[in-house]
């Protein structure tokens, strides 16, 4: 036996490596979908579904690079674009927003990256952490929000939440809002940040709410960072009558994933300039340049508006009708039972709560995958509150979109198991 002592472990180690709720759901995924050989409900995750107009229209999009322009096909295998991103892609980009909104953006506002959880890296240990001044941290003000930040901030106080207020609504259903009264402000918190929709309950903040949210940080010199990985004007799953956000010391991502396109790995953050610039050189430094796939295949819809036209006709549909359809499975197969729907007002998850759930939320992700049904425990998605909520241990988020043929059987089981651990107590 080796009476050699253990390598000591960075920080960084111990923060990055030591697993994960994001690395988890992950693998469980990825177990899931080489094991499961179809008799597993895939409810868990973030995969957009294959929209077979959507998929025909990349493959298309392929093929014409190919054919007639092989030149463009090469420089997209061949050739590292410049660490801020393909300048032709970027000046679409710019196009694109200015036509729509009018908000004035130039090349200097706009920066690429490898995915947006990438650009959440960057930015999250950009704007925050140790500082001349001290400690600078990120507030988000909507809890439950995305899993995927809760490991970014390098920095073991980055991040900083405040609960969200409850709104019991009729037909089973809720919706959680900002506590405005309640956040808890002082001199570090240097961003706020939101999904919108937010990811995993599918909330999506008023016009009203994100004047509100983006005057408070107005008022103490903070930025109001918006992902909008699920946002308009592409993918476009809102359901709601809303306008994408933009302001000064505003930062918004994008990203080419939910118009299913999640494996080439394409992040747009639009923000001021010295922000991407920023960005630009954390791009150069960590992975030198950024992929080309996603910037290459896409650039003609960016060019031509029809990547706006593509989400607004056909993604926003389809993601609404499944929404409704799994609604209506959920309560179907639920009745009886003291299950919560939030309303589902855009993305591709529905956020079920079980108020007063026996044995929490990680022991009934654990009997749901027995009986194979993986989804997501909700207590991933409650970081950085300064205290317990009890609250957090009573949800569980499903992701609605892959096999609605199969979605009411997957219901069922969910439902048998839930009144199984209601019964035991």
């Amino acid at each position: 036996m080796s009476n050699i002592s253990p390598k000591p472990r960075t920080r960084l180690h111990e923060k990055l490596a030591r697993g994960s709720g994001i690395e988890r759901l992950m693998q469980d995924l990825g177990r899931a979908m080489a094991e499961g050989a179809g008799h597993v409900h895939m409810l868990g995750g973030g995969n957009p579904a294959p929209i077979p107009e959507v998929t025909a229209r990349w493959r298309d999009m392929m093929s014409t690079m190919l054919e007639k322009s092989p030149e463009r096909f090469d420089r997209m295998l061949g050739v590292y674009d410049p660490q801020q991103g393909n300048r032709r892609f970027i000046q679409a980009v710019v196009r694109l927003f200015n036509e729509a909104y009018d908000w004035g953006l130039t090349e200097e506002n706009v920066v690429i990256t490898n995915g947006g959880q990438t650009a959440y890296f960057y930015l999250f240990n950009l704007l925050a952490g140790e500082s001349t001044s001290g400690l600078r941290r990120i507030l988000f003000p909507l809890m439950p929000e995305y899993i995927g930040y809760a490991e970014q901030g390098l920095h073991p106080e980055t991040f900083i939440a405040a609960r969200s207020t409850i709104e019991e609504l009729p037909g089973g259903m809720f919706k959680y809002h900002v506590d405005f009264d309640n956040l808890p402000w002082d001199e570090s918190i240097a961003a706020v940040c939101v999904s919108r929709p937010t990811n995993p309950t599918g909330n999506v903040l008023t016009d009203a709410e994100m004047r509100r949210l983006h005057g408070l940080c107005r008022e103490r010199g903070a930025y109001l960072v918006v992902d909008n990985a699920y946002g308009a004007p592409f993918p476009d799953m809102i359901f709601t009558d809303v306008q994408p956000f933009w302001g000064e010391d505003t930062v918004l991502t994008y990203s080419l994933s939910k118009v299913g396109l999640p494996g080439t790995r394409t992040g747009i953050l639009i923000g001021p300039p010295e922000i991407c610039r920023a960005i630009s050189s954390m791009n150069a430094v960590v992975g030198l340049a950024n992929g080309n796939v996603g910037q290459a295949l896409t650039l003609p819809l960016f060019e031509s508006g029809e990547i706006v036209q593509l989400s607004r006709d056909v993604i926003r549909p389809f993601y609404q009708e499944r929404s409704q359809r799994a609604v209506a499975a959920i309560k179907e197969a639920f009745a009886g039972l003291p299950c919560r729907i939030h309303v589902p007002e855009g993305a591709l998850f529905l956020w079920l709560w079980f108020p007063g759930l026996p044995g929490g939320g990680d022991a009934l992700y654990e009997d749901l995958k027995a009986a194979g049904v993986l989804v997501v425990p909700g207590h991933f998605f409650f970081h950085a509150l300064p205290e317990k909520w009890d609250h957090a241990e009573e949800c569980i988020r499903i992701n609605y979109a892959m096999n609605a043929g199969a979605f009411p059987e997957a219901a069922r089981e969910m439902a048998a198991v839930v009144k199984a651990r209601y019964e035991a107590g």
